[in-house]
C-alpha cells in the first residue's frame, strides 16, 4: 500500500466517525427537546393538579361534616332521653300532689 491509499482510508475512517459524532449529537440535542417539552407538559399538569386538589378539599371535608352530624344526632337522642326521664318524672310529681 501507498501513502494515498493509507490517507483515502484516513479520509474515509474520519468521515465516518464525524458522521457516528454528528448523529449521536442530533439524538442528544432530539432528547434535550423532549426532555424540555416532558418537564412543560409536567408543570401544566402539576398546576391542573394543585387545582384538582383545592377543588375536592370541600368533598373530603364532607366526611367530617359527617361525624359531626353523626355526634349531634347521639347527643340529640341523649337529651330526648333524659327530658322524657325528666318529663315522666315531673308528671308522677304532680299525679301525687
Amino acid at each position: 500500500m501507498n501513502d494515498a491509499t493509507y490517507w483515502n482510508e484516513f479520509y474515509i475512517g474520519l468521515a465516518i466517525a464525524g458522521a457516528i459524532v454528528l448523529i449521536a449529537a442530533t439524538l442528544l440535542i432530539l432528547i434535550l427537546i423532549a426532555a424540555r417539552r416532558i418537564l412543560k407538559l409536567a408543570q401544566a399538569a402539576l398546576g391542573i393538579v394543585i387545582n384538582i386538589k383545592q377543588n375536592t378539599l370541600s368533598i373530603w371535608e364532607l366526611q367530617n361534616t359527617n361525624h359531626t352530624a353523626i355526634d349531634i344526632l347521639n347527643e340529640a337522642d341523649t337529651i330526648l332521653s333524659n327530658a322524657g326521664a325528666v318529663a315522666t318524672a315531673l308528671h308522677e310529681t304532680e299525679k301525687q300532689s
